[in-house]
């Protein structure tokens, strides 16, 4: 059995729950999320908890079992807490701005890079080099930090470039003299 799968999704007071089919919408104080599950999951809500079932045994309904509930729980985290990306901008004259809805970042580039962010996303710069990214749904933060690290990777020698707060840059030493 799962672990993971066979844990039940607590709801919170506060957000609403409607299950038709393999259709989910959940919808709570900061907006709304809809997801299409796969449709061989078993999905039922037991007041105030959302139970994930898997019909076999099979290799298929095993890895989905995991996978399903933990994206239903990730759309009940999301529309009561909200989910969060922190990214940090390292090198000299490296910085970045938000106007409205576009992020401006300044990348040692010849121009600046003009990074349009989707609905639903909203970016806070502070101190010039730490942009934090903050989103409902978890699977789109991810992949627009993911968009906005491939502006500028960092580089294994100074360190130079986007990086996630979290993560750790591998240097490399460089030139050796004799």
């Amino acid at each position: 059995m799962s672990r993971i799968g066979k844990k039940p999704v607590e709801v919170p007071a506060g957000v609403v729950i409607k299950l038709d089919n393999n259709s989910l919408s959940v919808k709570g104080p900061k907006g709304e999320l809809n997801r299409d599950l796969h449709p061989k999951m078993l999905i039922r809500q037991d007041g105030n908890t959302i139970v994930v079932e898997r019909p076999s045994d099979h290799r298929l309904y095993r890895s989905l079992h995991g996978l399903t509930r933990t994206l239903v729980s990730n759309m009940v985290v999301g529309v009561t807490n909200g989910f969060e990306r922190v990214l940090e901008i390292n090198g000299v004259g490296y910085k970045a701005e938000v106007r409205g809805d576009v992020l401006v970042l300044n990348m040692g580039y010849s121009h600046p890079v003009n990074f349009q962010l989707p609905k639903g996303v909203t970016a806070v710069v502070e101190k010039l080099t730490t942009v934090k990214l903050s989103c409902i749904d978890k699977e789109l933060l991810g992949q627009v930090a993911a968009n906005v690290r491939s502006v500028r990777k960092p580089e294994p020698y100074k360190g130079k470039g986007i990086k996630y707060a979290e993560e750790t840059i591998l240097r490399k030493e460089g030139k050796k003299g004799k």
